[in-house]
């Protein structure tokens, strides 16, 4: 499949329709914090996402500390946001409720 990085505008379009995402600064790429209520709520997501991005062939970057995950996303092979990025950042915050 065939992936593109978004344009100016693109990027601009896709982010303002995402939730709690903002723009990393000095890098062409999103972050969202998570906060869930224990560790294993947290750890239960992110295996559900692992999967969901497995099945897009899309995986993102990612830390957990007990009930927090911070994630960053990035299309590596295109240097920055495409519209896989969009599509994982959404399908995160449907899966985190």
């Amino acid at each position: 499949m065939s992936v593109k990085k978004l344009s100016d505008a693109e990027r601009e379009a896709a982010v303002a329709e995402l939730d709690g995402w903002n723009l990393v600064d000095g890098r062409d790429a999103v972050s969202k914090t998570f906060s869930f209520r224990n560790f294993n709520e947290a750890f239960g997501w992110m295996s559900r996402v692992a999967m969901a991005a497995e099945k897009m062939d899309h995986h993102p970057e990612w830390f957990n500390v007990n009930k927090t995950v911070d994630v960053t996303l990035a299309t590596h092979r295109v240097g920055g946001l495409s519209y896989l990025d969009i599509k994982l950042a959404k399908t995160m915050d449907k899966m985190a409720g």
